[in-house]
């Protein structure tokens, strides 16, 4: 179905003849109304478009009458303030439809060609139009290249839309904020004084203290409203999310769709929709005439700002509540980082303070002990001293000491207490923003779900036209006489042509009854299931390859003659397997990232908001296994399986499993943890969002490069819509998100073996909220403004974490660490009560005859060495019960256990005091709300009381006005408030009435129906009528 009213109804302009500023191109023409949203799309076959003249319905076309959809409407009200005049014959066709009778063979819908993309861009027009929207375009077509659509909502419009959305605004009633007294105020000031250098310098940021009360908008309401003027009553962001409501449900019946521009942007019908932003960021005059996206610019995007704190209202204001609560959000969880980092950077001092002072060091580096240990390789490789490794073990100290402990147990506490505080500055933001009591804007549904709902509304009426058909010809079939082929084939046709007529009218309305089901979306479930699997099993396969490779390459150097190649295996080959590690987790980070877009689409999830949360959960899965999966082998598996000496696990019969560094595996993992989260930041989150964008620019520009050189030609000066154009087109927010996250559990899950996380975090996070913010203000389209009351699942994500750390710590630090051994031989098997001699008592003994044929080292002398030692609790071989788990492997192994109780426990019951001791709300918010609550009830019984006031001085003056007419006496007749009135109690009036006559009413919501001139009321009076007004 489509409206056939030709593009000359809309307004057209010329090429300005001279070049206009920024400010002037965010304007209609006219220089007075706002382009409030701008509507793309591409020329591309200028000679195919067929002109007015030369349209003809087609075969499989009818030309018919719509009965409602388009009301048909006159040239006078088509052109009133519809953004020019319309021809009365032109406007007399605007309830003319084209409707699609046929054409599309098979379930599948045929794509459009040029000419029907631009008959369906009209109808959509004209429905906008028909919704009270304003249109300009420029005059002249090109043969290629964008063309761009301008859109302005009159006051009228953005009045009726702001009330529909139930949009606060600011009344003319204000209070002050309440001021603290005493030691509180003067506190309060010195820390005012302090923070003042770190303030962005935002316009109008000093009034602070006078709060205006907000109410929802409503049209009945507006002489209570600080409406200073029309034009500026309605903020930029809120202009471009009622134009895009307006956008977002407007029917286009062509493409049998109930949504409007997410529909068509799909179909390829328009290429693009946004608002635009407030003119070019750079500053060109005053500084003081700066707009909202300069002061952005210079005060929140920029580099030199990173000191300062961010103009979080103002973004707010700018790009939405959503936008604004992320980087928000962000802003916290930097500041946050602030005493992590210093209690971390405090731990490894301790560390590098007492390594001199370590008893296991020192024992493990002195010569004299004379460690012989077992050789690392089968054949290949020789006995080697422990000495040799004492770098190992001093470096393994400076994160594997007692204050490890200490402060795993104070991230654990600070991850909820991160928690805690941003839900109360959320409530802050909530409050302040106007967010509280808001509901949920109903969704329309996806245009991917529609479509498959549309295919499947297709198949199931082709199923029943065939049934009927069957059983038409059944019932044929039955008869004794033979039927007329002829009268048979016309009655075909006409049921076929009523049948198709029907569906193409029923086409723009919405299923209220038909919905996907389980059924139609078992498919897509089987194959997320399986390919999250696979996915799953392709980590652990890359996971697995870099063991393979850490195996084989230590096996290789070991082998070397080169003394100084056999000194450097671990170092080596630890190195060049995390920097594999980290290309295979950016490589597949990308991967996984379009899979479980392409997965969570196959679920056909109805609303945007289901499929972003699906999105979400899909992608964090894959990420989080990617990135942490290298982490947990090293930290719970690497070693474990590794045999003892006789008695190897092999991988393909051939290669030992590698085993752990003789100071323990902690340090290892610290090196891996530090590479995978520097590697990734540095290249991920900030090589690649620099570079993939400034990358793609270039390759706009150089596409784009012809059209600018002959506009160039023209001297047409670039508007505001090309420039805005040429940006990026923002994708959501879960890009963002996700690189937080994963860096959140970076810092919370193995910070026990790594305290620097937070501190190199921190200073990511410094660079990343100021890239974020110039990439949102200088390279990416306006985003729609939305609301948005909370962050949504990403909390959910981060609580999960924050318990997930808890046990993760705790396992860390009692099987990776050696914490846990160190304190059983302290005090249960040290004779001195002291740490002397640990390494020997970790350190079990295994007798060179028994090496496996081939695996004893090629250079060994018998005789020379009769035993050598290897890291494990086990008995000697010269016990009854040889090599098998010695008493103190099971004490280790029991207080490791009772440690992660305990830690889990304790840190869990120090979790809920935290909790319990940080009110969501804050007080302050409490009193203003409630403060906030009253006035503004006082305010609407202060409007009941002056209504009831005026019905009685205009009844009393009619009554004095007609002194012919009865006056009811108090006894007769009483003004009696009705049960729905808020109005106090007040003073009777009787009112006049005649038993015949209509009864006056007046309506408490409408305040301009009080001030309407009463009609007189017929000459015969009934006395004994009474009138009550409610």
């Amino acid at each position: 179905m489509q409206i056939s009213p030709s593009e000359d109804k809309i307004p057209v302009v010329g090429p300005p003849s001279s070049p206009q500023c920024s400010g002037e191109s965010l304007y209609f023409s006219d220089g007075r109304r706002k382009v409030d949203y701008v509507l793309v799309f591409h020329q591309r076959r200028h000679g195919s478009i067929r002109s007015r003249a030369s349209t003809s319905v087609s075969h499989d076309r009818l030309s018919i009458v719509s009965n409602g959809n388009f009301p048909p409407s006159t040239g006078s009200d088509a052109a009133a303030g519809r953004g020019g005049s319309i021809p009365e014959g032109e406007a007399a066709r605007v309830g003319e439809v084209f409707m699609e009778l046929g054409g599309a063979g098979g379930n599948e819908p045929t794509e459009p060609a040029d000419h029907e993309m631009r008959l369906i861009r009209q109808e959509f027009e004209a429905n906008l139009l028909e919704a009270g929207l304003e249109i300009e375009r420029d005059r002249e077509l090109k043969n290629y290249g964008p063309s761009f659509t301008r859109l302005h909502a009159p006051w009228p419009v953005l009045c009726r839309e702001a009330e529909f959305l139930k949009i606060k605004v600011p009344t003319k009633t204000s209070y002050e904020l309440k001021e603290e007294s005493g030691f509180g105020s003067s506190m309060s000031t010195v820390w005012r004084k302090m923070n003042h250098p770190f303030q962005p310098k935002v316009p109008h940021q000093e009034q602070e203290r006078t709060k205006f009360l907000t109410h929802c908008f409503s049209r009945d309401k507006l002489h209570l409203y600080n409406i200073a003027s029309k034009d500026t009553f309605f903020d930029n962001a809120t202009r471009g999310r009622i134009v895009y409501e307006i956008l977002r449900r407007t029917v286009c019946v062509r493409t049998c769709q109930t949504i409007g521009i997410s529909t068509l942007i799909a179909k390829g019908v328009y290429d693009a929709a946004f608002p635009l932003h407030d003119g070019d960021y750079k500053v060109i005059g005053h500084p003081e005439e700066r707009s909202d996206r300069q002061v952005l610019h210079d005060e929140w995007a920029k580099y030199s700002a990173f000191y300062k704190y961010q103009p979080i209202d103002l973004v707010r204001k700018y790009f939405g509540e959503k936008i604004g609560l992320y980087f928000a959000w962000l802003g916290v969880y930097t500041q946050l980082l602030i005493p992590a980092s210093i209690v971390g950077i405090i731990v490894f001092c301790y560390g590098v303070a007492t390594v001199d002072t370590d008893i296991p060091s020192l024992e493990m580096c002195d010569e004299r002990l004379n460690f012989t240990m077992c050789p690392l390789c089968d054949g290949a490789c020789d006995f080697w001293q422990l000495s040799t490794a004492c770098g190992t073990a001093r470096a393994s100290h400076l994160f594997d000491n007692p204050a490890t402990v200490f402060f795993a147990i104070f991230m654990s506490l600070w991850a909820v207490l991160f928690l805690e505080h941003w839900k109360r500055r959320q409530i802050s933001l909530s409050f302040s923003w106007d967010l509280t009591g808001i509901e949920e804007d109903e969704e329309h549904p996806r245009p991917k779900y529609e479509t498959i709902l549309l295919q499947k509304r297709q198949r199931k009426q082709k199923t029943k036209k065939k049934k009927k058909k069957s059983e038409l010809d059944l019932t044929v079939s039955n008869t004794n006489g033979k039927p007329d082929k002829q009268e048979d084939g016309t009655v075909t046709g006409k049921d076929r042509w009523r049948q198709k007529l029907l569906s193409a009218m029923a086409a723009g309305i919405p299923a209220a009854i038909e919905k996907l089901t389980w059924k139609d979306r078992l498919p897509g479930y089987f194959i997320n299931v399986s390919s999250i699997l696979f996915m799953f099993g392709l980590t652990f396969s890359a996971v697995f390859g870099v063991i393979i490779y850490r195996i084989t390459v230590s096996a290789l150097m070991a082998m070397s003659p080169d003394p100084e190649t056999k000194s450097n295996v671990r170092v080596t080959v630890t190195a060049t397997a995390v920097i594999i590690n980290l290309v295979v987790i950016l490589i597949l980070d990308e991967i996984y990232g379009a899979v479980a877009l392409w997965l969570t689409e196959l679920e056909i999830p109805k609303t945007e908001t289901h499929f972003e949360e699906r999105l979400i959960l899909k992608a964090f899965l894959l990420k989080f296994m990617n990135a942490y999966a290298p982490i947990f082998y090293v930290a719970f598996f690497k070693g474990r399986f590794a045999g003892r000496p006789g008695n190897y696990v092999y991988v393909f019969n051939d290669y030992r499993m590698e085993e752990c560094a003789p100071g323990g595996c902690l340090i290892e993992l610290c090196i891996q943890l530090s590479i995978i989260m520097l590697g990734k930041q540095l290249i991920q989150n900030n090589i690649f969002e620099i570079g993939i964008p400034k990358l793609k620019k270039l390759v706009r520009a150089l596409k784009d490069k012809g059209a600018a050189e002959k506009e160039l030609e023209e001297e047409r000066p670039p508007q505001q819509w090309n420039l805005d154009y040429a940006l990026a087109p923002f994708e959501g927010l879960t890009p963002e998100y996700m690189e937080m996250i994963i860096q959140f559990g970076f810092v919370s899950l193995f910070v026990a073996s790594f305290p620097l996380a937070p501190l190199f975090a921190l200073l990511n996070n410094v660079i990343e909220i100021r890239l974020d913010a110039k990439k949102f203000v200088t390279e990416l389209r306006r985003p729609v403004a939305v609301r948005a009351k909370d962050i949504g699942i990403w909390y959910n994500i981060l609580s999960g974490m924050g318990k997930f750390s808890v046990i993760i710590n705790a396992f860390v630090i009692s099987f990776t660490s050696d914490f846990i051994p160190r304190l059983v031989y302290q005090y249960m098997f040290s004779q001195t009560g002291t740490m002397h001699g640990f390494i020997d008592h970790t350190l079990s003994y295994f007798n060179v005859s028994n090496f496996k044929p081939g695996t004893a080292p090629q250079n060994l002398e018998q005789g020379a060495i009769t035993v050598c030692r290897y890291k494990d609790y086990r008995e000697p071989p010269w016990a009854p019960d040889a090599y098998t788990f010695s008493k103190q492997y099971w004490s280790v192994l029991a207080a490791r256990l009772a440690f992660v109780i305990l830690f889990q426990n304790l840190v869990m019951f120090l979790s809920l005091i935290v909790a319990w001791g940080i009110p969501d709300v804050p007080k302050t918010i409490v009193e203003q709300f409630k403060r906030e609550k009253k006035l503004l009830v006082d305010v609407f019984l202060r409007e009941e009381k002056e209504k009831f006031q005026l019905i009685q001085s205009l009844f009393s003056k009619d009554t004095t006005l007609r002194p012919g007419r009865h006056t009811l006496h108090p006894s007769q007749g009483s003004f009696l408030p009705g049960r729905f009135s808020t109005l106090p109690p007040g003073p009777t009036q009787g009112l006049p009435g005649e038993g015949g006559g209509p009864r006056a009413r007046c309506r408490a919501a409408s305040f301009s129906q009080f001030t309407r001139n009463i009609p007189p009321s017929p000459k015969n009076e009934n006395e004994n009528s009474r009138h009550t007004v409610v």
